[in-house]
Parts: structure tokens; C-alpha cells; sequence
């Protein structure tokens, strides 16, 4: 009994490791923004659409892995994955203009994405549908060290050998995870041949999944929710460093603490699920963000909020978003087993899908737009749970089956 529990958390300890590839990616070169901006003849604005194009390629790439996770199992397409985004990092480190560094963005996310999808889908593999809601918080606890020491290494390499030298960095983290998980992860996954690669199955696979009223419902009301953390990466160095003024040290700092929120939602979610359903945590926290968000707006547009004001509503906010995916994540997923793949590529393509747009929005419209994106997100997907949730006579959910009749 000892070694099994030890081989699960051997097991949780390497899906962790998968899951901090993209995160390290997005917020280790987030101080850089300003240097980068300065060497390339831009704006920041302009540079936080690097961001997006990183999370486009994000979103996209899933969709691309999840069949090749069915059909070849989960070791495979991440070799392939992870090669791709070492050598597009390396790019990024000599890229001779925005255009190029841009580009090779989009491609090492596109590659790197492969990492999450497969470590989510790995959940439904090696553990049962009533612990999943646990272990992804016990994943997002490894993948909110990274807003913690990434944006610090980042401003360290910065005051060192320069904002290349993070992309150098990533590249040989990425390494280091494609060695431990060719060694030690197991597969998790039979290859499944039966899984086509052709567009017409393949297309009607995933309409099958979105189809499932339970992943759609809770799937889409969590990608507008999480959609909020996206706002917050791609905006905070907008309204931290140009609208307060903050430097490079001080931006770093502010953002690691800001995350602890998401971090502590995400590690109170673990003792919540002791006394509440992955249901009633999810509702009750997209109701807290819904205001949070509201308040905000207000707030901003009224000039009645400072530096101390934005502090504590961002942390309030972070702090639901903890609480809403992981348990969005599970019930989304629970109908899924044998097509875990597929399904964790849908959630996966739909709630980065989401951010992208929003990230984009705000690389575009400027600093401006984040106040409204954060509320308007969080109200369209509190609008989709009780919408979606009407319809639904049995939930799949923490329990192995949880029946609930909704009227």
C-alpha cells in the first residue's frame, strides 16, 4: 500500500513537471517586456502580442496532440512536442527582429502545448474519475511556482547576460523534462489504432465530445473564468509598469504575490472537496468572481480604486479562478475515459482558445480594456453554468456518479 501511495506521488510529481513547461514560457520573460520593446523599436502593448500568439499556438496544438494521445499513446507525441519547442526557444534567444521572434512564439507553443494536454489526460489515466478534482490542485500547486520564481530568474537573466539568455534557459528546462519523462514517467495509454487521423473521424470524435452536455456546460463556463488569468498575465505588466510605474523588481514581486492567490484557491479547493461537491465549489466561486470582476470595473471607471485597491480585488479574483478549474477541469472531463485525449485537447483548445482572444484583445485596446474584459468574462460564464446546467439530469462529478436532479 506504502509504494503505491509513493509511485502516485512519483507519478504526480513528473505530470507537474510536464504541466510548468508553458507556464515558465509565458512568465519568465514578462519583466523583459520593456527591454524587449527597446530593442525591437516597439511598444510593450506591441510586445504582449508575442503573448498572444504564444497562446493561440497553445490552444491550436492541442487540438492537433489529442488525437495523436489516443492513437499513439502519451509518450510518443510528447517527444515530438518537446524537441519542437527546445528548438523554437533556442530561436527565440538569436530572433533578429519582432516578426521572427513573434513567429517562433507561435511554433514553441505549439510544440510545448503538448506537455499539459498530455499531463491532464494522464489524470484519467492513473487515477479514478473521484480524486481528479484533487490531483489537478495538486498539479496547479506545481504549476503556481512558476509565477513565483519564474518572473524573479527572469529579472535576475535580466540584470545578467541579457533578456536572451531566459529563452536559452527554457530551452534547456524543456530538456531536462524530456530526459526525466523518456526515463521515468510510464505510459499511461495503450495506443489505440483504432483512433483515426483522418479530418472526417476525426472531426466527428471531437463533436462527440462537445456534444456532452456536462463537458460543454462546465468546460465553456471555465474557459470564460480562467479566461481572467489570461487577462491578468497579458495586462499586469501594462498596468503595473506603465500605469503605476513600477520597475522591473517591483512588477516581479507584485506578480508572485498577486498569483498566491490563484495558488491558495487552488490548495483550498483540496480541504473544500472534503465537506463539498466539485459542483457547488464551482458555482459558489464563479458567483465571488463575478462580483470581484464587477466591482473592479466599477472601480476603474469611476477612478475610485489606487495601487492598494487593484492589489486586493486582482487577489480576490485569482484567488476564485484556483477554485474554478480545477474543478471545472474534473466534472468537464469525468464522462471521458477512453477518449481522455480528445477531450483534454477540447478543454484544453476551448479555455486557451478563450484567453487567447481576451490576451489579444488587450494587446490591441491597451490597458483600458482589462477592467471590462475581467468582468464581462466572468459574467458570461456564470451566465453558461446556469444555462447549461438546467438541462442536465446527471452529473458525473466527484463522486463516481453523482445524480442530481436539476429543476
Amino acid at each position: 500500500m506504502t509504494s503505491h501511495k509513493h509511485n502516485h506521488t512519483w507519478i504526480i510529481l513528473l505530470l507537474g513537471s510536464l504541466c510548468v513547461v508553458t507556464p515558465f514560457a509565458i512568465d519568465m520573460y514578462l519583466p523583459a517586456f520593456a527591454t524587449i520593446a527597446a530593442e525591437f523599436g516597439t511598444t510593450t502593448s506591441a510586445i504582449s502580442i508575442s503573448l498572444s500568439t504564444y497562446f493561440v499556438g497553445f490552444a491550436l496544438g492541442q487540438v492537433i496532440y489529442g488525437p495523436l494521445l489516443d492513437r499513439f499513446g502519451r509518450k510518443r507525441p510528447l517527444y515530438v512536442g518537446l524537441v519542437i519547442y527546445i528548438l523554437c526557444s533556442a530561436g527565440c534567444a538569436v530572433s533578429p527582429s519582432l516578426q521572427t521572434f513573434t513567429v517562433l512564439r507561435f511554433l514553441e507553443a505549439l510544440g510545448g502545448c503538448v506537455a499539459q494536454v498530455a499531463a491532464i489526460a494522464m489524470v484519467r489515466d492513473f487515477f479514478p474519475v473521484k480524486e481528479s478534482a484533487k490531483i489537478f490542485s495538486l498539479l496547479f500547486l506545481m504549476i503556481g511556482v512558476s509565477p513565483l520564481a519564474a518572473p524573479t530568474v527572469g529579472s535576475l537573466i535580466m540584470a545578467g547576460p541579457g533578456w536572451r539568455w531566459i529563452f536559452a534557459l527554457l530551452a534547456a528546462i524543456a530538456f531536462v523534462i524530456l530526459m526525466v519523462t523518456f526515463f521515468l514517467l510510464p505510459e499511461g495509454h495503450t495506443p489505440d489504432h483504432s483512433v483515426s487521423l483522418r479530418p472526417g473521424p476525426l472531426l466527428a470524435g471531437f463533436q462527440t465530445i462537445f456534444r456532452d452536455r456536462q463537458f460543454l456546460t462546465y468546460t465553456l463556463a471555465g474557459a470564460f473564468s480562467f479566461a481572467g488569468l489570461f487577462a491578468y498575465v497579458a495586462g499586469s505588466p501594462v498596468i503595473f509598469m506603465d500605469g503605476f510605474h513600477m520597475g522591473t523588481k517591483a512588477f516581479g514581486i507584485v506578480f508572485a504575490v498577486l498569483v498566491m492567490g490563484f495558488i491558495g484557491g487552488n490548495q483550498v479547493n483540496i480541504f473544500l472537496l472534503r465537506r463539498f461537491s466539485s459542483r457547488q465549489i464551482f458555482f459558489a466561486a464563479l458567483v465571488v468572481q463575478v462580483v470581484t470582476g464587477l466591482l473592479f470595473y466599477a472601480g476603474m471607471r469611476g477612478h475610485l480604486i489606487g495601487l492598494n485597491g487593484t492589489l486586493v480585488l486582482f487577489f480576490i479574483f485569482l484567488s476564485c479562478i484556483g477554485l474554478t478549474y480545477p474543478n471545472g477541469a474534473a466534472l468537464g472531463l469525468a464522462p471521458f475515459s477512453r477518449d481522455a485525449g480528445r477531450a483534454s485537447a477540447l478543454l484544453g483548445f476551448l479555455q486557451t482558445g478563450t484567453g487567447a482572444v481576451i490576451s489579444l484583445c488587450i494587446g490591441l485596446m491597451g490597458a483600458r480594456a482589462i477592467a471590462l474584459l475581467l468582468a464581462t468574462t466572468a459574467v458570461a460564464g456564470l451566465a453558461i453554468l446556469l444555462a447549461g446546467r438546467a438541462g442536465l439530469q446527471e452529473i458525473v462529478g466527484s463522486e463516481e456518479t453523482e445524480t442530481v436532479l436539476m429543476h
